[in-house]
């Protein structure tokens, strides 16, 4: 309750997320500088900083860029953000605060989860319980999946074994998109090709290795879309 009596006393009101924010919110420049908004992000940015258990004066610095507080605000928010990033406990009211008012925005919400990677990157590592915090916050805000797989991927680059990276493909692809990447990839490196090109055997075993990859990386994205954005047609062979 400490928090809630002393955001009521730096804002006038309670600082209880709730259900009463518009579901009509504008989505032009002018939404983010409401107050809602500006408590809602740094409350996320603060209790992202604390996920990690530790906290860096470069961590508000950076919110403060992403997400810039109006003049008269910089100070009874900079207070806040010391509070709220005592616990990480609450964030998820904040998030639903922001998907209810913004819904209709989802350019908008995409850019919070943008500006709070900016934020989590601001003291030079990205931990894992940082990477699932902004996870579930994306998921709050109505961010997909393969949005937030983007996202990550823009800020923190992609490991060699994701599915993406093996068909050379970006992870927010349109569904046809990736599906002529799988087709594509496996009609270079498939073993028939191989072989009437003369290679070797070891050429040939690697070629083979290659298209059972490939093939696996399309099996992944098909299970990862089908679980929340439909078939994308042909099965691998």
């Amino acid at each position: 309750m400490r928090l809630v009596r002393t955001l009521a006393k730096l804002f006038g009101r309670s600082a209880e997320p709730c259900g009463c924010a518009p579901l009509d919110a504008p989505c032009e420049d002018s939404a983010l500088h409401h107050p809602d908004y500006s408590e809602a992000v740094v409350a996320l940015g603060a209790k992202l900083a604390r996920a990690d258990g530790s906290e860096r004066p470069a961590e508000f610095e950076t919110l403060a860029e992403v997400f810039p507080p109006p003049a008269q605000d910089e100070r009874a928010l900079r207070r806040f953000y010391r509070l709220a990033r005592e616990t990480t406990l609450g964030f998820e009211g904040y998030a639903r605060l922001l998907a209810r008012r913004y819904g209709r925005c989802p350019k908008l919400l995409e850019d919070v989860i943008d500006g709070l990677f900016r934020v989590a990157k601001a003291d030079g590592v990205v931990s894992r319980r940082e990477i699932d915090y902004l996870q579930r916050v994306a998921e709050l805000l109505g961010v997909g999946p393969l949005k937030f797989r983007a996202l990550k991927a823009r800020h923190l680059g992609v490991a060699q074994d994701d599915p993406y990276v093996v068909l050379d493909i970006a992870p927010d692809a349109s569904d046809e998109q990736v599906k002529r990447a799988w087709k594509k990839a496996l009609l270079e490196h498939h073993p028939d090709r191989a072989a009437g090109r003369g290679l070797s055997r070891a050429d040939l075993r690697e070629s083979e290795r290659r298209s059972q990859a490939i093939n696996a990386a399309y099996r992944l994205v098909l299970e990862e879309r089908r679980s929340g954005f439909g078939d994308l047609g042909a099965e691998p062979a």
